[in-house]
């Protein structure tokens, strides 16, 4: 038995199809892509720009439909699933972090935080509480009364990503987190999420274009001619 078959499935994508209508033609993206996370993974996808990485991810989170094939997350499948339902499911299960942060500019880091768990409903008391506890733990206790325009480039994304995991997602989905920052920044968010996944056991999708990041993860992915194939991460750095 495999580690992957002792742990619990949080995503698991079969015979996974996506093509685009261009005029007369269809462009195809994915052609039977087949993909199985675990809980606690970390997962990096890799590939050339357009191959389709952002268009998986997209499709992980339900924020895109295949065009056939199945995608089960939480033991739900995806596509027999209303909007409603997909978005209630993303609020309970995934956490989502992307290269530009998409904080909402008139509210504080805290306000930002808790707003996945507002919108869940949550007694208000027990939100602030909550936000304030993750904006420590990545490292922002004297930084939460700051709106995104009074923090740095980093700052920025911890709070991204201290928003993706205050409602304690099974699973965060990345795209290309660290690609608008500097090197020092990036090592620092690198090293956070590897701790974040130890403590809390969460599963980490990473789309990037980053081979440094991508050979720091437990599992690598590559997407290309719409398939995926696994690679050792140590032959991507």
């Amino acid at each position: 038995m495999t580690e992957n078959n002792q742990k619990n499935q949080v995503i698991t994508c079969r015979n996974l199809y996506k093509s685009y209508d261009e005029g007369p033609s269809q462009l195809e993206v994915l052609s039977g892509v087949n993909l199985e996370i675990a809980d606690s993974e970390l997962v990096a996808i890799v590939g050339e720009s357009g191959a389709g990485k952002s268009t998986l991810l997209n499709m992980l989170g339900g924020l895109d439909l295949p065009t056939k094939g199945e995608i089960i997350v939480g033991g739900k499948n995806l596509a027999t699933m209303s909007d409603k339902q997909r978005g209630d499911l993303r609020n309970r299960y995934l956490g989502f972090v992307y290269q530009f942060h998409h904080l909402l500019g008139e509210f504080t880091a805290l306000e930002n935080v808790a707003m996945p768990l507002l919108i869940r409903g949550e007694p208000i008391n027990t939100v602030e509480e909550k936000a304030r506890t993750m904006l420590a733990r990545v490292g922002l206790e004297k930084r939460v009364q700051h709106k995104p325009s009074e923090l740095s480039g980093g700052e920025r994304q911890r709070v991204a990503i201290a928003r993706a995991l205050v409602t304690t997602p099974a699973c965060v989905l990345m795209d290309e987190p660290t690609g608008n920052l500097d090197h020092r920044t990036a090592e620092a968010i690198h090293q956070l999420m590897k701790e974040l996944n130890e403590e809390l056991k969460t599963s980490f999708i990473i789309v990037t274009h980053d081979l440094n990041l991508a050979g720091q993860m437990k599992r690598v992915l590559q997407l290309e001619d719409g398939v995926i194939t696994e690679c050792q991460p140590e032959s991507v750095q």
